[in-house]
């Protein structure tokens, strides 16, 4: 099945009660029980919930993978994946990723003996260096946010099975509709449902995909013991989401070259970070795993001030100046105030998060509208 058919159908079969052809939202918190303990698979809905298993499936069939589970947040998918792990582990990840996930990882798991080694993992042969006995996990981001580096998946998952660790991705930048990490060897692929997949920014949610049998059972029972299930109004709202992913995948990808091309030339740009460009780093390995080359653009001004930069990302008349992205609106972003605030300065601006750089999400307006609102703020 191809995934625009897949997009709309899997998961999902008309309601035999009256042939509705969209999944009910089965807003109930439990299910009546024929005697105690026999039921018909749903027994309390913090465990299980129909319209969020029709969503679960889904969102699996779109990464080609076996299972899929669905968090109240993206944050509470990658609490899960790390909740695998036990004091005295040890984690590789990429020195430039997203501000929440840094915090998570350094306020939160390091409080509990679980110790993170953030790396360029451009070049995979960095992240060799630091396994060692207590490694468990390799997690990556790509592309990462939001310096849109391109992290090689098939190379990191050679390494994670000749040590015999588990290979998480961020797949939240790329959507299943241009990179499927599974494919590639990735054991879990998480996705920041807000983003793409529900596409409208109008819910928050998060979700992770995987084949691995026994690893499907933990991160369930996790999702169930701890409690970070989205409710079925929101499951809905991504399954109604998902249905247009690939049509508003297509044009993010149209807009965002026509925006990349135009910011390219333009003489108050510094630095443009976008994969889709063959002298960007790795653009050879975006092209080889990726589908196409998305919607995400990250830019430095010359000789911005903080002022100017502000000054700037206030001055839009169609981009919208918010936190998020992935919504069929264009967005604009200040990483090193809003989503990487919590990221010391010493260490974002070491990979390139400075204080002039800008997070555009490119939406599915007219690009001609978008060119002209960037023409305008930078004038």
């Amino acid at each position: 099945m191809k995934f625009g058919t897949k997009a709309i159908h899997a998961g999902q079969e008309p309601d035999p009660s009256n042939g509705a052809i969209m999944t009910p939202i089965y807003q109930t918190s439990t299910y009546v029980q024929e005697s105690p303990g026999k039921h018909k698979g749903y027994a309390y809905a913090r465990g299980k919930n129909p319209t969020r298993v029709a969503l679960e499936k889904n969102i699996a069939a779109l990464e080609n993978a076996k299972h899929g589970l669905c968090f109240a947040s993206g944050m509470g998918a990658m609490d899960a994946v790390i909740k695998l792990l036990k004091p005295g582990d040890e984690v590789i990840t990429s020195d430039d990723l997203y501000g929440g996930s840094y915090r998570m990882f350094t306020k939160v798991f390091a409080n509990y003996g679980i110790k993170f080694h953030f790396v360029n993992m451009t070049d995979a042969s960095n992240i060799s260096k630091y396994v060692n006995a207590n490694t468990k996990l390799i997690w990556a981001e790509t592309p990462t946010n939001p310096t849109m580096q391109i992290i090689d998946i098939a190379a990191c998952a050679a390494i994670a099975k000749q040590n015999n660790l588990m290979l998480g991705v961020d797949n939240t930048f790329a959507s299943p509709y241009l990179q499927n990490p599974l494919d590639l060897g990735a054991t879990i692929v998480m996705h920041s449902v807000t983003k793409y997949l529900g596409g409208h920014s109008d819910v928050v949610m998060g979700a992770l995909c995987l084949n691995d049998d026994k690893i499907y059972e933990q991160l369930a029972f996790i999702l169930n013991a701890c409690g970070a299930n989205p409710g079925p109004m929101d499951s809905f709202l991504v399954l109604r989401g998902i249905k247009t992913l690939h049509v508003r995948m297509d044009r993010h990808c149209f807009n965002g070259r026509k925006v990349a091309e135009f910011l390219k030339t333009h003489p108050k740009i510094e630095k443009l970070y976008w994969p889709g460009f063959t002298d960007h780093h790795n653009h050879e390995i975006a092209k080889k795993q990726m589908r196409d080359f998305g919607g995400m653009i990250s830019f430095t001004l010359k000789g911005a001030s903080l002022d100017d930069t502000f000054k700037l990302a206030s001055s839009f008349k169609v981009f919208s100046l918010a936190e998020s992205l992935g919504g069929v609106e264009s967005l604009v972003n200040h990483p090193a105030t809003m989503t990487h605030a919590s990221i010391p300065k010493a260490e974002r601006e070491r990979v390139g998060v400075v204080d002039s750089l800008l997070r555009l999400s490119i939406g599915i307006e007219d690009a001609d509208d978008l060119i002209n609102d960037l023409k305008q703020a930078l004038a």
